[in-house]
């Protein structure tokens, strides 16, 4: 187990009213924010299946999920040692506060969801075996 602090002002400067670039073959990038609010960024996982995600991670608040294009699965734990696999849909919003991870079903890096947390908390990491 490993625990990690993300502090405010955890996003990149950008400049307003102009498109963000995202950049493609990266499980996580944080696009933009407001400090001590919120920030947003793009997930896409590097795995395409259950059997390769190795570690769920767990927020100390929730994070809302969107999925923006391709096919994102996200990997729940309820705390008693069973785990959901939850498919994301289009202009279907996903508030998570369980353990999590996720996989791109189509290939690595195949699908990507838009991803909304708070600008300061703190993230536990665990093996999947863990939960």
């Amino acid at each position: 187990m490993r625990k990690v602090r993300t502090e405010a002002l955890s996003f990149p400067e950008v400049e307003p009213d102009q498109p963000l670039a995202v950049a493609a073959g990266q499980r996580w990038q944080v696009l933009c924010g407001d400090g001590g609010q919120y920030r947003i960024g793009v997930y896409s996982p590097e795995v395409a299946g259950l059997d390769e995600v190795a570690e769920l991670e767990q927020h100390d608040c929730p994070e809302f999920f969107i999925l923006l294009s391709g096919r994102v699965t996200l990997v729940l734990a309820d705390g008693q040692g069973d785990v959901q696999e939850v498919a994301l849909r289009p202009e279907c919003p996903l508030l998570v506060s369980a353990p999590h991870s996720g996989y791109c079903p189509d290939g690595p890096f195949t699908g990507r969801a838009l991803v909304v947390e708070r600008d300061a908390f703190s993230t536990e990491y665990r093996d999947l075996r863990e939960w």
